[in-house]
């Protein structure tokens, strides 16, 4: 008797999954599929794989309570599908489709070989259907939210299944890589469903105005869940439509509303790596290809350790090395500190964050960077720098984020939290947090910035 192939690669969930719902469609016996591919693996692995591994596990935990198990292998895609197929008959392969470039070009090259079957499910709309009305793409995301927004939508979603049909004959695989767990993120699609409920209990409804406050959990801490598909990104909608139904006041409609937008820009960078996948290479617009950015090993280090004598920039850094996550409102500091402060390339952080992210995503994390640094889509202005100190005092005005995070820092004032180095040499004596002695001094000199930025991306 022939089975079908589910290949998993970002849809690591037995409910809502669109790809495993059209196999079972068929009736015949499924064969769950991991391919470790040695191009998209690193050693020693990223928090992202140990992640990925770590839902996979539990993933195979839950196919084994339905009477079936994941099938784990190494190689080639290409070739370890077809080894499969020599091994037992297969009628079809289904797998969700992705828009990254290797993916795109992994995918075609395999569908001229072999029955793969693409289904629509990472988004909620393909990025060929969000067009213009001269069907090319959208590059400034207020426009494309619109079109997103006004396209009817499928909103079908599907129960894990009850029982899941394994094939006839047991098939080999390797065994995944035993990693530590993430003590920030467990891996499991049921941590992905109490994230979604707890923040649809309250926070979803002030998030307008939570998202930026750093030390407030604010922000639903889903990215690592949707990045994986742990949740599936419909089943997220669905849930902020319903909390749009339930909201009573303005500022409540505008809370649900700014998290669905967030949902909007997810699938607008995505969009944009699709129609524009030289971004992963340089600058979107090509009159941003050539700035003269500069390169200090010293500040590159101090901007990656967090200790820049910035508190804002630093507590978001060592956010982001601890935990494998950074809120979002710091990304946007740290990015604009990087490259407009220092002047250095976006790429750098970019590769960074890609390395230290849970939630590292190729699409929104270019897109993200780009924006930053003024070189991408829909930019912020180059001239636009973000006052690291502003931002503190404003999204973190008691300082009880720089503290949790700078511990040197933990008995300076409110005074003087955001603007340590203004302390009064006997303060500082009786904080025992010595300016560049127990924290570093500000590395760079802030009265220069503006100018040098200009300079750098003068037309």
């Amino acid at each position: 008797m022939k089975s079908v192939i589910w290949w998993i690669r970002r849809d690591v969930r037995l409910e809502d999954n669109p790809a495993l719902q059209t196999a079972l469609q068929t009736g015949l016996p499924i064969i769950p599929l991991f391919i470790l591919d040695p191009k998209l693996l690193q050693e020693p692995p990223t928090r992202r794989q140990i992640f990925l591994f770590q839902a996979l596990q539990n993933l195979d935990e839950g196919l084994h309570q339905l009477g079936n198990r994941l099938l784990v292998r190494r190689g080639n895609p290409l070739q370890v599908l077809q080894r499969i197929m020599q091994e037992i008959p297969v009628d079809a392969i289904f797998a969700e489709e992705d828009y990254s470039p290797y993916a795109i070009t992994r995918d075609s090259q395999i569908q001229n070989a072999l029955p793969l079957k693409l289904i629509l499910g990472l988004v909620i709309h393909h990025p060929q259907q969000v067009l213009k009305a001269d069907e090319t793409p959208y590059t400034i995301f207020t426009p494309f939210s619109k079109t997103w927004k006004a396209l009817p939508k499928n909103f079908t979603t599907y129960p894990a299944p009850k029982h899941l049909p394994p094939p006839e004959y047991p098939l080999p695989g390797v065994s995944l890589s035993d990693t530590d767990a993430l003590p920030y993120f467990p891996a499991s699609a049921s941590e992905a469903h109490h994230r979604l409920d707890s923040f649809f209990q309250e926070p979803i409804y002030v998030y307008s105005q939570g998202r930026n406050l750093l030390a407030q959990p604010g922000t639903s801490t889903l990215s690592p869940y949707l990045r994986f598909g742990l949740l599936s990104v419909r089943t997220a909608y669905q849930a902020a439509l319903k909390a749009l139904i339930n909201t009573m006041r303005a500022d409540e409609t505008i809370g649900v509303e700014t998290w669905i937008n967030e949902l909007i820009w997810r699938e607008f960078y995505i969009s944009i790596l699709y129609h524009f996948p030289n971004v992963l290479q340089e600058a979107f617009y090509p009159h941003r290809r050539n700035i003269h950015w500069r390169y200090v090993p010293q500040e590159w280090e101090a901007w990656k350790q967090g200790l820049t004598g910035y508190p804002v920039v630093d507590a978001c850094m060592r956010q982001l090395n601890e935990t494998g996550w950074m809120h979002n409102r710091g990304r946007m500091i740290v990015a604009s500190f990087l490259t407009k402060d220092l002047l250095h390339n976006w790429q750098l952080g970019e590769r960074y964050f890609r390395k230290q992210l849970v939630d590292g995503d190729p699409a929104a994390n270019n897109g993200g960077w780009q924006w930053t640094a003024g070189v991408g889509t829909d930019a912020v202005p180059y001239f636009r720098i973000f006052n690291p100190i502003l931002q503190s005092q404003k999204f973190d005005p008691q300082g009880n984020f720089i503290r949790q995070w700078i511990p040197e820092l933990s008995k300076v004032s409110q005074q003087y939290i955001h603007e340590p180095w203004t302390m009064p040499q006997d303060v500082q004596q009786q904080c025992g947090c010595v300016i560049g002695k127990h924290y570093p001094a500000p590395i760079v000199d802030r009265t220069i910035v503006k100018e040098r930025v200009l300079h750098a991306f003068k037309p």
